[in-house]
């Protein structure tokens, strides 16, 4: 018996109890069957580790080097294996990224996904004004708001090489140096630019800010030099008092500068006197609403409602005129067309309803009825956003339906007319049919040459009227329709477009309103 299984001595004390753990000696060969079991358990979680880290490594390997022949393999247990719906854009993106087999060729794969999801998610048939922009097209979008450059401030037109001012906005560069409209581009820092195109011209005309260009111009046969230093420019709005004493004011856009440039304008008017004012509104596709808020208060009372605008939710908000001083006018006509749209469209149902002096004369206006807000994403690409729709003081909603004009005009069907392709080897004779000679017609039409008619057959009567146009523009009177008689009638009718008002018929509707 062993040391610990023995009794308490006798002569020990009966109050004391000791207690004396007792421990079972294992024999031998149980002992080694003991030892056994314990490797056995140790080599068994020893292979089940091995084998995870190697699945682990292998799927990891295979990830980014797949081994030859897997391929398909994995393609087909991706194939069917199901996404996570709940998180569709993420799971898609990931897809496209890491096993799309295009994907590999593309550079910025990502940012090239991403925006392709979120144009999607924007893009909707209720409401074609909300849309998400990527940086490049925000930065094309504010600029074609606020039309702002860094350049001299002229608009010009090109025909045949020849580059004409058409006009010199007000504060500009080119207006301190005296540059007129009609003036005609000879050389830019000494170079020749007769026969320059529009766009080679610019790249010459336009540069950083506080440098100098300069330009010879052609003011009525005359050589003018002009040495002008270039600035930044917002060539948003321009006007003119006409030779009867009329104020034309030319709105493109609502921009962030507009409000001052209209300022510079009205300023102008009320020293000269003008009682008489034409708001030309045609084009104009709309801008700020702050602009807006300022430019209706030269022309209604500071806190004369301009419109409301009506939330999701059902509330109601009113924007008010701001207070500026308005001038003093006894008439205004507005010009609007088809692409008169959104801020235009509020500042003319604003002025015809809460003034009476007002008549809008043209086409109906686009129909926008509705207010977009933009909010920037950290990289400069943004989200602009239906928030509301917009309605006239008086509570009507233009949206879809746009403004019946109190007089419509329309102008000559050349100006809204697509122009055919005509190759130089192309020609057409008597008793042809062409869309091609439709718009020579028209065109001939509109330059005030008498045409038997404009539905594209190649009359001979045709044939003589096109024998004075090339007469006219020291063409080979042929009275055959080719490609150099076809420019030069298209290059006609946009130089007398751009640079004369002699066939505005929308225009002179509006004067003959305003002398009634």
């Amino acid at each position: 018996m062993s040391e610990e299984n023995r009794m308490p001595e006798e002569n020990q004390s009966e109050d004391t109890l000791h207690r004396i753990k007792l421990t079972r000696h294992l024999w031998p060969d149980e002992r080694a069957l003991k030892n056994a079991e314990k490797k056995a358990a140790r080599m068994k979680i020893m292979m089940i580790a091995f084998t995870v880290l190697a699945l682990v490594f292998g799927w990891l390997a295979g990830s980014i080097f797949p081994a030859p022949g897997t391929s398909g393999w994995r393609a087909g247990s991706k194939a069917v294996s199901r996404l996570d719906s709940s998180q569709k854009v993420e799971a898609l993106l990931k897809v496209m990224e890491e096993d799309w087999f295009f994907g590999k060729d593309i550079e910025d794969l990502d940012t090239r996904l991403t925006d392709q999801a979120l144009y999607g998610i924007t893009d909707n048939e209720e409401d074609p004004h909300t849309e998400y922009m990527s940086a490049q097209e925000v930065k094309d979008f504010v600029q074609s708001i606020n039309r702002d450059f860094v350049g001299i401030g002229v608009e010009f037109v090109s025909d045949n090489g020849v580059s004409i001012v058409q006009k010199v906005f007000r504060g500009t560069p080119a207006d301190k140096a005296g540059v007129k409209a009609g003036d005609i581009f000879s050389k830019v820092d000494g170079k020749d630019v007769e026969g320059m195109t529009s766009d080679a011209l610019k790249e010459l005309v336009v540069g950083e800010e506080g440098t100098k260009v300069t330009i010879e111009f052609l003011r009525q046969g005359q050589p003018v030099t002009l040495t002008i230093t270039r600035g930044k420019v917002s060539a948003t709005a321009y006007g003119y008092v006409m030779d009867d004493g009329t104020g034309y004011l030319l709105l493109y856009q609502f921009g962030e500068g507009t409000p001052d440039e209209v300022s510079n304008y009205m300023d102008d008017f009320e020293e000269k006197g003008v009682k008489k004012l034409i708001i030309d509104l045609r084009g104009n596709g709309g801008g700020y609403l702050d602009s807006l808020e300022k430019i209706a208060g030269r022309f209604l009372k500071a806190g004369t409602v301009i419109m409301k605008q009506e939330y999701r939710d059902g509330s109601v908000e009113e924007t008010k005129a701001g207070g500026n001083r308005q001038i003093d006018v006894d008439g205004i006509v507005i010009l609007v067309d088809e692409y008169t749209a959104s801020a235009s469209e509020v500042l003319t149902m604003a002025l015809k309803e809460q003034r009476d002096d007002v008549t809008v004369i043209g086409t109906k206006t686009y129909g926008k009825g509705t207010v977009q807000i933009t909010r920037m994403f950290s990289d400069d690409s943004a989200i602009k956003y239906t928030t509301s729709k917009w309605l006239s003081p008086s509570g009507v909603w233009v949206n879809g339906t746009g403004i019946e004009p109190d007089i419509t005009v329309n102008v000559h069907k050349v100006i809204k007319t697509a122009w055919a392709e005509m190759k130089d080897e192309d020609e057409f004779h008597p008793d042809s049919v062409s869309d091609a000679v439709a718009n020579a017609q028209l065109a001939l039409d509109y330059l005030d040459y008498t045409i038997d008619r404009t539905d594209g057959y190649f009359s001979k009567a045709t044939s003589e009227t096109l024998k004075l146009f090339q007469k006219d523009h020291n063409l080979e009177e042929t009275g055959i329709l080719d490609s150099v008689t076809f420019k030069a009638l298209y290059s006609a009718v946009v130089m007398d477009y751009n640079t004369t008002t002699k066939h505005d018929v929308q225009l002179h509707k509006a004067l003959e309103v305003l002398n009634g």
